[in-house]
């Protein structure tokens, strides 16, 4: 496994991440691996020199973290692994149940810490964005549980570049805990951060984690676009379809898959390779549903793209002007 520094940060986090979003309660998403079938992947994943391990309270109603808990808990030592977890989306009825108060920060890490059977989480990350946010309240809030060694570094998801420069500056001005790293949609056929975020985070020493590097399996091969899938996940992500698709999408995909038969690797390992070129990125999160997709992963960061090979992949690509999440 190859490790680089977090940005400007001390953590050293491998090259993979590993996302446990498909780890948890099938109730919530039929493709979800419960604590059995989840199991061998963490067990490879960690074999593999992966230490960072990525959750959110969110993911199967907190029956993600929860899994975490108890599978780390039995395989390997707390402080050979970095444990990250997110907050903010709805977690009960309440108003108060979501966003980024001081009362749901505090609360939801203190839940997280349970479900995680942790006296600590390493990166404590926002997760879907609320615009309507108090900067302030909330960067002094992550400050707080960072003070009392609840959280040892912050970090945010998807936010819009004026309002992740605002936290980031605020917390820098009145010498709050700041966000170490941001968890962006990033991929060969979703680069719209290039233009402002990947530029004031390098600038910054702010960490880099790609999610979906190679869009949730869009640029994994013709068969898992055109055939419905060969997983349950391909064939029940409506996010896939309402992302990725575009004429130019396909040309970017069918680019992808030229290089790998070119090179004798997956178009998978291709496109999580180009990811991996940009000196920007620390760690892309990947989300394997299979242990072979972990053994996959790790060889693609054996994989060096020449030249010529980044400008086939990237040359075909046209810039979105809404980017929305949903």
């Amino acid at each position: 496994m190859q490790y680089a520094r977090l940005g400007s940060c001390g953590l050293m986090v491998s090259r993979l991440s590993l996302g446990a979003m498909g780890i948890g309660d099938k109730k919530w998403r039929s493709w979800v691996l419960d604590a059995d079938e989840a199991k061998p992947i963490v067990r490879r994943a960690l074999d593999s020199g992966i230490n960072l391990i990525d959750s959110c309270d969110f993911y199967s109603n907190g029956a993600s973290e929860a899994v975490l808990g108890q599978l780390l808990d039995g395989f390997i030592n707390r402080d050979e692994v970095l444990i990250a977890t997110k907050f903010g989306m709805h977690m009960g009825p309440s108003p108060n149940q979501r966003g980024y108060s001081r009362k749901h920060i505090i609360e939801a890490a203190e839940a997280s810490l349970r479900r995680l059977r942790t006296d600590r989480i390493d990166l404590y990350q926002t997760h879907i964005w609320d615009p309507t946010t108090n900067i302030e309240e909330m960067v002094e809030a992550l400050d707080y549980l960072v003070r009392t060694g609840k959280v040892l570094y912050v970090g945010a998801t998807d936010m819009p570049a004026w309002q992740f420069v605002k936290a980031v500056c605020y917390a820098k001005a009145n010498r709050l805990a700041h966000f170490v790293s941001m968890q962006s949609h990033y991929n060969l056929v979703w680069r719209e951060d290039e233009r402002e975020l990947f530029p004031f985070c390098r600038a910054e020493g702010i960490g880099l984690l790609p999610y979906s590097p190679v869009a949730r399996g869009f640029l994994s091969g013709k068969a898992r676009r055109t055939d419905g899938g060969q997983t349950e996940r391909a064939r029940t992500d409506s996010y896939a379809n309402e992302w990725y698709g575009r004429p130019e999408d396909e040309a970017v995909a069918q680019a992808v898959e030229e290089v790998a038969r070119e090179r004798g690797a997956s178009p998978s390992q291709v496109a999580l390779a180009w990811v991996l070129h940009n000196p920007a990125v620390h760690s892309p999160v990947i989300g394997p549903t299979r242990v072979e997709h972990v053994e996959e992963a790790v060889a693609a960061l054996d994989i060096r793209l020449d030249a010529a090979e980044i400008e086939r992949l990237q040359s075909p690509y046209r810039p979105r002007f809404k980017t929305s999440h949903g």
